[in-house]
């Protein structure tokens, strides 16, 4: 019986967070589809802007993740003035990624698309390309600061429980932003036909509605929603707290950041092999992005419930209920593969493009299909390592693993293995079946469990 339950408990929590971002990046697929109309250069165009603000944005999850460690723990238990500091520190941290964030990208545009333009591609042009890999980008950043002001919101509500509102927010988002692509990118209804320009406005236009509902929502509510209360009287945090929460907090804002980044390493030097990969990947991204939200909805519930519980000192319960929520996340993630693989011939249709790069496409979704049970344990053997505040050992155990492992096995495969992309593909995949292996044993250690609030 409390298997069943820990079970529910965690569903109850990631299923909003699967259906908003379910449905966000459904939008997103959509979005790729008719920017995928517009042709390959297009299609490349948007996938390499997309690398780049994905980094921004793990940078952004990685900055709230110290706040949210202490918040999910100050809720289970009960302090409400310490997790009203822990929204607090949000704002420095965000404000501070913000301003590093839009600093780059504004001086560093064109160095930093121009990693990505180095291969060869019979079937994409890098002068164009790059014309509208800036175009696009430049729209892109506005949209920053509303993004980044909805999440210091919707994590906060998140660790109280409340994954609900966020998710109605993120659903009137992408509602208006497949409205606004449909209208801009093809010139419809009398609309100017705007191409990759107009997929980027709908995307920002998208940013600030949703901003406007979660802020809204939050304060017409802030009986419900009681650490807002008075959490504007002052945005000075307290130094015993700000000190614990940085300690904490830079380990993960340097995993994600330092992931997120050699994610788009590994891109770039599959770029090296063709730029035609580069359309490939954002095939098979697009279509598996929509599914992964299973297991990264999954693992974020994973955090949320194991770190309550360590809040309550529940620690028994955390240990027994931790494995058993990362097998059944894992097998979960078989159902995905299934699905994944049976729709890997038919996706990459949809797209303007060479039937050589649909057929990179297809075989990048299937790798990718068969490792989501990997990457399914993986994901709650790591949030339940952070839910108990050892953030220093997610730090090895992630990012560490990806810049000492996964990207130097890339790099030598990519330039002395003569092997074909694909094969590379799957080797580097397998590469976390590793990490599944050390998680595994950390957890069943129980070197992560500690109550820091207490």
């Amino acid at each position: 019986m409390e298997e069943k339950t820990i079970y529910k408990k965690a569903l109850k929590i990631a299923v909003p967070m699967m259906v908003q971002n379910g449905i966000t990046n459904a939008v997103g697929l959509v979005d790729n589809v008719m920017v995928g109309s517009l042709g390959t250069n297009a299609v490349t165009a948007v996938s390499i802007i997309g690398q780049l603000i994905f980094v921004f944005n793990l940078a952004i999850f990685g900055g709230l993740s110290g706040p949210g460690i202490y918040g999910a723990q100050f809720f289970g238990q009960k302090n409400i003035e310490g997790f009203r500091q822990t929204f607090r520190m949000k704002h420095w941290i965000c404000g501070f990624c913000l301003a590093a964030g839009l600093c780059t990208f504004i001086f560093g545009a064109e160095p930093l698309i121009g990693l990505y333009m180095r291969g060869d591609g019979v079937e994409v042009d890098p002068v164009e390309t790059m014309a509208l890999a800036k175009e696009y980008l430049a729209i892109m950043l506005v949209g920053i600061v509303p993004f980044v002001i909805t999440q210091i919101y919707a994590s906060s509500l998140r660790e109280t429980g409340d994954t609900f509102m966020p998710m109605m927010a993120g659903v009137a988002s992408v509602a208006v932003d497949v409205v606004f692509n449909y209208l801009l990118i093809f010139g419809n209804l009398g609309f100017p036909q705007l191409g990759v320009k107009g997929a980027a406005i709908a995307t920002v236009i998208a940013r600030f509605v949703e901003m406007a509902i979660v802020l809204i929502v939050a304060f017409v509510k802030r009986k419900k929603y009681v650490f807002l209360q008075g959490a504007y009287k002052t945005l000075l945090v307290p130094r015993e707290i700000s000190g614990k929460i940085i300690k904490k907090g830079l380990p993960i804002f340097f995993n994600e950041f330092l992931w997120s980044s050699g994610i788009a390493v590994i891109t770039q030097t599959y770029s090296t092999l063709g730029l035609d990969i580069v359309a490939g990947l954002n095939i098979s991204n697009t279509i598996c992005n929509l599914l992964n939200v299973v297991f990264v909805a999954m693992g974020n519930a994973v955090g949320i419930v194991i770190g309550q519980m360590l809040g309550a000192s529940e620690y028994e319960k955390a240990k027994k209920s931790s494995l058993r929520l990362a097998g059944f996340t894992g097998l979960m993630c078989v159902v995905l593969t299934a699905v994944l693989v049976g729709i890997s011939g038919v996706f990459p249709n949809s797209y303007n493009t060479s039937e050589h790069i649909k057929s990179l496409g297809q075989w990048f979704i299937v790798i990718t299909a068969l490792f989501f049970p990997v990457q399914g344990v993986l994901n709650a053997l790591y949030f339940t390592l952070r839910s108990g505040g050892r953030t220093f050992i997610t730090f090895l155990f992630d990012s560490v693993f990806s810049w000492v492992v996964t990207i130097p096995l890339t790099i030598l495969l990519c330039n002395f293995s003569g092997l074909h992309v694909i094969a590379i593909y799957a080797l580097v995949q397998a590469a976390d079946v590793i990490k599944v292996i050390i998680g595994f044993i950390l957890v069943k250690k129980g070197l992560w469990v500690s109550n820091i609030v207490e």
